[in-house]
């Protein structure tokens, strides 16, 4: 039976200043610490392990000891196009309402919209569907985002509008034909020092 065990990247100064990031965000030292958290969560053996190509994600894979290991496009965040670098004061500001119309339709696995000059949701929900009906038997682990991995919530489960950790963990394994949600959103962080 396939299982994924799902790792959102650690924190970035992008996600402290709620901005959509940039391909080259890297990790905080708080991310870098709540990579280390996970660690205890995860399994000793995985089949395969992959990571997004992005800074983030890589990081946070060798945080946790993963040094050796694939990358996959697919594990990609959402191509936020025109929102790239920008908070929501700034968007807000800059597109107003339409901002969320575009967020709305990127949401959605059927939408041929998007955000301008980023993926259309059709495109990203297909890219995460692709990877997810890629995986072998056993256990796999991935490294990648939070769009991302909500993209699979909505896919396997309809689900919207979660609210993902930077350092979280969530597992999905497929019984028979349908994937189910062993764990969503495990995250174990308290280092004083570091807030």
């Amino acid at each position: 039976m396939p299982e994924l065990w799902l790792v959102r990247h650690g924190e970035t100064r992008a996600n402290l200043e709620k901005r959509y990031p940039q391909g080259n965000a890297v990790l905080t030292e708080k991310g870098s610490a709540q990579a280390r958290a996970i660690v205890p969560f995860l399994p000793l053996e995985f089949e395969r392990v992959f990571s997004s190509p992005l800074t983030r994600a890589l990081e946070t894979a060798q945080e946790c000891g993963f040094a050796v290991l694939e990358l996959d496009e697919r594990l990609r965040e959402l191509e936020y196009g025109v929102l790239t670098g920008l908070n929501w004061l700034e968007i807000e500001q800059k597109y107003g309402p339409d901002a969320l119309l575009w967020l709305e339709r990127v949401s959605n696995p059927l939408s041929n919209s998007g955000i301008p000059g980023g993926e259309t949701g059709k495109e990203f929900h297909a890219r995460a569907q692709s990877f997810l009906d890629s995986l072998p038997q056993g256990r796999t682990l991935a490294f990648t985002h939070g769009g991302f991995i909500r993209a699979l919530l909505k896919g396997c489960f309809d689900l919207s509008a979660v609210d993902l950790e930077p350092g979280s963990l969530t597992v999905l394994r497929k019984m028979g034909d349908v994937w189910g949600l062993s764990s969503l959103n495990v995250y174990r962080f308290s280092t004083p020092e570091l807030g």
